[in-house]
């Protein structure tokens, strides 16, 4: 399979023709998302639990995340060079057994060292899964569908942050937190079972027509996109890893699930949106969000102590971000195919990892109330970037859209 453009949108019409959207494989492409989010983010609402029956600092524990990011990160590339032949629902049947078995194992385990090197697996699988989702969503939606059906396979990744992790950390003070990951292991072998029956199987790429990865940074518009992803995604979670933290500053701890609460509902309506739009305006969307988002900073920077501009600051950032996954995700995979793809998951994985350590030295340095303006710092050459990008990367009209 060549990453060419003419070839992705000759492969995706081939495969689509001029149906509706599948709903049910999208659905399961979309759950997959949100199992290989709720997978590496789930610790941080067990946190004390888990350090304790683990015998560990709650620091410690907290590496369970950093290495499934890591893991996420280091392998994308990898992984797509070793199972490019894979007969691509294999691939994804394989990684989600790789989830079920490491929440089985985390469930299980009372041993620190086996449940981050299981965990670390599981950051595999998801890098497996990010690099899959989106070429998946293209080959089952017809040109003019394509940003929609990436929306609808991305809507795993907000869902599982908005409601997937309040529910396990409230599943987890109710039932304890093995259980908890012992339901989610079992939430995987179902989705098992429904990709199987429901997701349509494609061909892997032959070995002469595998082109390099890394060389889709040659590729128009690339780079440009992977700026993005980079600078929004550090700035992202530089401020969301320490979000307590500054609401704690601003005497507002007390509130913290309110005001993530409403984040997260601010996130699913961008994620509507942006679904509607994203086929017909990717480039006004992108340059929205992180402008909605340079706003949000500015008001927490400026007026943290006032409680309502703080609700109103994080409703903007919850419209900001819902929708960056697909919009990202489309605008690299238009530029760079596969390839483009690979070195997204690599980036966002790289980047987010990043956050919470530049986080953590700000936090020393200048304490939370400096994070909003290296938040702006970074979004403003974003902007910059998106705004210039008008013919590669971030174009008016997107290629193989009606």
């Amino acid at each position: 399979m060549s990453t060419s453009q003419t070839e992705l949108r000759a492969d995706s019409s081939a495969a689509a023709d001029d149906r509706k959207l599948p709903w049910s494989p999208l659905l399961a492409l979309g759950t997959a998302a949100f199992m290989g989010i709720l997978t590496e983010a789930l610790p941080a609402g067990v946190l004390p639990e888990m350090a304790r029956d683990l015998s560990v600092s709650e620091s410690a524990a907290g590496q369970s995340l950093t290495v499934y990011a890591i893991a996420t990160g280091l392998s994308a590339i990898p992984v797509a060079i070793a199972t490019a032949a894979w007969r691509r629902q294999k691939l994804l049947l394989v990684a989600v057994l790789v989830f079920a078995i490491a929440n089985t194992v985390t469930a299980l385990s009372s041993s620190y060292p086996l449940t981050m090197v299981f965990r670390a697996a599981a950051g595999v699988a998801a890098a497996a899964v990010w690099a899959e989702l989106v070429a998946y969503a293209r080959r089952l939606a017809p040109p003019h569908l394509q940003g929609r059906a990436i929306a609808i396979t991305m809507a795993g990744i907000p869902l599982a942050l908005s409601l997937g992790i309040p529910i396990g950390t409230f599943l987890g003070k109710v039932v304890g937190w093995r259980l908890t990951f012992g339901l989610v292991a079992l939430v995987s072998v179902l989705l098992l079972a429904w990709i199987a029956a429901s997701v349509p199987d494609f061909a892997g790429q032959k070995a002469g027509a595998r082109a390099p990865i890394l060389g889709g940074l040659r590729l128009p518009g690339v780079v440009a996109v992977l700026f993005v992803v980079a600078a929004y995604v550090l700035a992202h979670n530089v401020l969301y890893t320490y979000i307590a933290t500054f609401l704690d500053k601003y005497e507002m701890g007390g509130q913290r699930d309110i005001v993530l609460l409403v984040f997260g509902v601010a996130s699913m309506v961008s994620i509507w949106i942006t679904g509607a739009l994203v086929d017909r305006k990717l480039r006004a969307l992108t340059a929205g969000s992180t402008a909605l988002f340079i706003v949000a900073s500015l008001l927490l920077g400026v007026l943290a102590d006032n409680v309502a501009v703080v609700y109103l600051a994080m409703t903007l950032w919850g419209l900001a971000w819902g929708g960056v996954a697909t919009l990202l995700q489309t605008a690299v995979t238009d530029a760079g195919g596969d390839r483009g793809q690979a070195l997204l998951v690599t980036t966002w994985n790289s980047f987010m990892a990043g956050g919470g350590a530049v986080g953590g030295i700000l936090l020393t340095a200048a304490g939370p109330e400096s994070f909003p303006w290296v938040v702006l710092a970074l979004l403003v050459p974003v902007l910059l970037v998106v705004v210039g990008a008008r013919k590669h990367g971030f174009p008016a009209e997107r290629p193989g859209a009606q």
